[in-house]
């Protein structure tokens, strides 16, 4: 009798052992730059994944790696995780999400975030379909509302400034949009296009000299090196437009823009229906956050002068 509760006992050891094991998971995440926008964006994936049950130090193994704005190392970190064979690949922004599908090759799942748009980094076609194991959250900017608000905002003013690096598909992107609706609001767009962060104080002198102001994209490259820009332009004396409420904290006068970690969340609640295995990435379409907030620097308004009309400060959050 003691032999055969004994043996039940090993039985049911073994069958929580795997229980356990078959529900494990181990993550990729590569992270394009170090700025706050990013690692919101991975601070709300994890609480995601946790609210669907995926926690790290129970079931989940995050292997967190950032390629510090390098195009070059953002592929070897791919391509180190595919070769270690995890159960899923992650990438935050468009140039990570990008070397991520690319090293999956199909053979595991691929989810992205703060992806300014998603069919121009070849992740989706022109019907919003994946094209692959793949889907993800887009932080596509409120272009047409960050206009409205800046020309609220200065009156007078005729040309804005857009800092982005050439290699970046989401803020070229950005920027035709930019361009076709800036007319509607009397502006002209003036763009500099920069290919490392080194090029990045002689194009922002260049701009600077030609605006009215900046508005920055979601362009890895140049957020990460936000406190230059607006050191250079605090100097000119010309505001500096942010796209999201990390950017109006550092400085920016104001944004149009999105909660990162609001973003990150959405991003592990539909990463963790592919772990669980109750979809496939790609039978998931790709998520759009359609609500922005407008954010408000108080010192950097009150330091340039300006006052906020009546609509805008009815919503407006100040920071």
């Amino acid at each position: 009798m003691k032999r055969i509760i004994s043996i039940i006992a090993a039985l049911a050891l073994i069958l929580t052992a795997a229980v356990s094991f078959a529900e494990s998971y181990t993550v990729g995440i590569g992270q394009f730059a170090q700025h706050a926008s990013l690692d919101n964006c991975y601070e709300g994936f994890v609480q995601g994944l946790a609210e669907a049950g995926i926690v790290e130090g129970e079931n989940l193994t995050i292997e967190l790696q950032n390629a510090q704005a390098d195009m070059g190392i953002a592929q070897q970190i791919a391509a180190q995780f595919a070769g270690r064979k995890v159960d899923m690949l992650v990438g935050i922004a468009t140039p990570m999400a990008q070397a991520c599908y690319n090293a999956a090759a199909g053979r595991i799942p691929t989810v992205f975030t703060a992806v300014t748009d998603p069919v121009a980094a070849g992740f989706a076609d022109a019907s919003g379909a994946a094209t692959g194991d793949v889907t993800g959250t887009s932080d596509a900017l409120p272009i047409e509302a960050q206009l409205a608000t800046i020309r609220a905002m200065l009156p007078e003013a005729k040309k804005i400034g857009i800092l982005f690096t050439t290699s970046e598909v989401n803020s070229i992107s950005a920027i035709a949009i930019y361009k076709e609706l800036a007319p509607a609001y009397g502006f002209e767009i003036v763009d500099a296009g920069i290919s490392t962060i080194a090029d990045l104080p002689l194009a922002v002198d260049s701009l600077l000299s030609k605006v009215d102001c900046l508005t920055n994209l979601t362009d890895n490259t140049v957020v990460s090196a936000l406190a230059l820009v607006l050191d250079k332009a605090n100097a000119a004396k010309k505001p500096v437009f942010g796209s999201e409420i990390e950017q109006v904290k550092l400085g920016c006068l104001a944004a149009e823009g999105l909660d990162y970690i609001a973003l990150g969340r959405q991003t592990g609640l539909m990463a963790a229906k592919v772990l669980k295995g109750e979809a496939k990435a790609g039978e998931i379409p790709y998520e759009i956050i359609t609500e922005p907030g407008l954010y408000v620097n108080a010192a950097v308004l009150e330091r340039f002068g300006l006052t906020l009309s009546d609509e805008l400060a009815a919503r407006a959050n100040m920071l």
